[in-house]
Formats: structure tokens, sequence, C-alpha cells
């Protein structure tokens, strides 16, 4: 049977809506708070992977349609809708050469001049493109990020306090014969000197977003979405700080260094849940892929990387990427088979200089070796691919685009549900 009072309510009700949405649209829409990242650290958060070598990325069936998303149907790169950023790698605080900042393509890897376009990516390009893919707003990508530069030095976490010496660096100062006061000194006053511009310029950017990102309505404000940590290789080699390296329990101090730094970072910026994903250094691919005499190196080192994510505080908001698993193994092939080559071909040149071959023994030794070298397809292919040393994981664009997915993806699985 039909309600009358039912009916009178539901009247009222609707008339009552139709007057909110007046009312509301009398006002402009205030859209979600701007989604802000962060990446920081050392070469390869610079990136050194060459935009030359985005085709590559196409001959893989795998990777074909990340390409597809990377580039224009011109085969230009691409311009990432409604995401910003600004790259800073300047060297002192407040140089005015030491951001580029505009839409989000490739080139912002590595550049000559931070404020001109440049031929490099690293993990930011793919990383923006698979964030906006998922969330369909605006984001700014805030990049601090300088090559040659250590987690127990340069971007020391305010908590740990200045460096100090431990006994085998002093060891070694004393045995070179160096002034030890001096020494101590200089370390002192370089702590935390990368930590504290990555922080200033995250702030400069922050008070005024509008400078970078021309959307950015200040009514919606911003939200520190996600900081991604992708740094390693100075501590990994650093046989002083790190004595015991290649040993178990070798790196601790850099899980340590590297929980405190995640602390402060969320401190400084009260953000106190802020995710946070740590890409794990993995140069070289495999650990068997490595000389024997680096393995337990390199492995160590990985593990102390990734430690920070299994404590107990950090369960749910920071999580670990390990990036070997992205090594390019058919370049790493063809780029060892030409450095053998290369090798054998100096070793006999000396050996002839030394008078130790004769012009003949040299010459038929040379012939010899010629069937270690790059046939015309393997050239071409590492050409293709590749474009840096291994350290900057081969310049492959394939590599660093996937390691950006990997980052972004872990970022967003980290986000409040």
């Amino acid at each position: 049977m039909f309600n009358r009072n039912w009916s009178r309510s539901w009247l009222v009700f609707v008339v009552l809506g139709l007057c909110v949405s007046v009312v509301g649209s009398a006002r402009p829409v205030v859209g979600k708070p701007l989604k802000v990242f962060i990446l920081a650290g050392q070469s390869n958060m610079v990136g050194a992977a060459k935009i030359a070598t985005f085709d590559y990325i196409g001959d893989d069936p795998r990777t074909a349609a990340l390409l597809a998303e990377m580039q224009d149907s011109d085969g230009k790169p691409r311009m990432v809708k409604n995401t910003w950023i600004s790259y800073y790698q300047a060297h002192e605080a407040g140089d005015p050469d030491g951001e580029g900042i505009g839409q989000l393509t490739a080139g912002y890897g590595g550049r000559k001049n931070a404020t001109e376009p440049g031929d490099n990516i690293g993990p930011e390009f793919t990383f923006g493109i698979t964030m906006q893919k998922a969330l369909a707003e605006p984001i700014l990508i805030i990049k601090t990020a300088w090559g040659g530069k250590s987690l127990y030095l340069d971007f020391r976490p305010p908590s740990a306090g200045p460096y100090e010496l431990n006994e085998t660096e002093v060891a070694r100062i004393k045995q070179r014969g160096d002034d030890l006061e001096a020494e101590r000194a200089t370390r002192r006053d370089k702590s935390g000197v990368y930590y504290r511009l990555m922080m200033d310029h995250v702030s400069h950017v922050l008070s005024d977003i509008k400078r970078v990102c021309p959307a950015y309505d200040e009514r919606q404000g911003y939200e520190i979405a996600g900081f991604v940590w992708f740094q390693g290789w100075n501590d990994m080699v650093n046989s002083g700080v790190y004595p015991r390296r290649g040993q178990p329990g070798g790196y601790d101090n850099y899980s340590e260094w590297l929980a405190m730094f995640i602390r402060d970072v969320r401190k400084d910026l009260k953000t106190p849940d802020m995710p946070f994903v740590i890409g794990v250094i993995g140069v070289s691919g495999p650990l068997d892929n490595l000389e024997k005499r680096y393995r337990t190196i390199h492995g160590t080192f990985r593990e102390a990387m990734a430690a920070p994510a299994a404590l107990p505080e950090f369960q749910g908001n920071v999580r670990a990427v390990r990036t070997a698993r992205f090594w390019e193994m058919p370049l790493d092939r063809i780029m060892k088979k030409r450095d053998a080559y290369n090798h054998r071909v100096r070793q006999l040149k000396r050996q002839g200089q030394n008078g130790e071959l004769t012009a003949e023994q040299l010459a038929a030794e040379l012939k010899k070796a010629q069937a270690g070298a790059l046939t015309a397809d393997e050239a071409a292919t590492l050409k293709r691919g590749a474009s840096n040393a291994a350290y900057h994981y081969l310049g492959c664009a394939k590599t660093m685009a996937l390691i950006g997915q990997a980052f972004a993806e872990a970022t967003l699985e980290l986000q409040p549900k």
C-alpha cells in the first residue's frame, strides 16, 4: 500500500538534497590533497640510462607494453599528464642552476645542467607513469640525488650524530702519516650535509608548490604519500667504514643508520607512517653472476639494505625492493665477452712491447684472439641497449624503467587502505 507519510518525507529529502547541491555548486569544488612523492639517493637514483636505449625495451615482448607507455605514437618520450617534478642536484643550498622543474617526461636523469633538458632517465620516469596510471590524479615528484654519496657520512641521519672514525680508519690514517685530528674534524663537518640539502629542498618546494605544479590549489593541500631511497654503492665498497664487509654482520651499521634515516625523515616531514621504499642495490644481477671474490660483499650488503623493512616498527609501512632481478643478462653476457677480448688484446700488446713476443708471434696471437671479438649483431645489440658502466646498471633504460615501475608498485601497496 502507498504510504503518504513516507512520500512526504521522501519529497522533503529530495528538496533538501537539491538545496544542498545548489549551495554546494556555488563554491568551487576543491580536489583531493596533492600526492607528493620524494625520491632520493645517489647515482642510480640520478639515473644514467640514455633515452637512446628506449627502443631496446620493445625488443622484449614482456616489456613492449611498458615502452608503449613511455612513448607517444611518434616514438618520442611521453609527457606524463597531471604529473610534475622538481629535480635537485645542486651542491650548495640555493644554487639557482641546481633545480630542474616541469611536467614529467624523459630527461630528468643525470644532467650536465639541472635546468636544461637531459638525455638520461633514472627511476622517476616510469615511477610517475605507474603512479599516474594507478591514481589518475595530480602528482608531484621531488627528486634529490647526487652521485658518489654515502649514507654513513653524506646522507648521515641527524639522530646518528657526527661520524666518528673507527679503529681501522684511525690505523690507516696514522700509517699514511696524515693529520688525524684534521681528518676527524673533516668527517664531523661533512656529516649529514646531503641529508640537510635534501630536506631543505623538500621544504623549499612544499613552501611554494604552485611554482613547480601550476595546477596546484592551496585549498586542496598536499599529502606526502611516499619516499623512495636508492643508494648504497659508496657504502658497499668502503672497507674502512665497514672493515668486516662480506662477513656476517659486517654491514650492520648500515642497517642501523638506514633505520635512523627512515625515522628522521618521517620526523622532519611530520609523517610518522609515511610509506618508505628501500631500493636494494642489485648491480651485476644474481650473486652467482659476480666473480666469487665479490659475492659475499654484494650479498651481505644487499641483506643489510633490506634489513630495516623486517623491523617490527616498520611492518606495513616500509618495503624493500630488490633490483637484481632487473639486471639485463643478455647485455651482461655481451659486455663480458667484449671486456675479455679487450683484456686479451691489451695483454698481448704489452707482451709485444716487452719483447716477450716477436712481431710475427704477436700478429698470430692477435689473429687467434679475434675469434673472441663481438659479432656485428652483438655490437649492435650492446649499443642499442647499454649506455654506461655496470655500477650504473649498464645505463640500460629497460632496467631503469622496470626499477621505477617496481618502486611505484611497492609504494602503492603501502598506501593506507
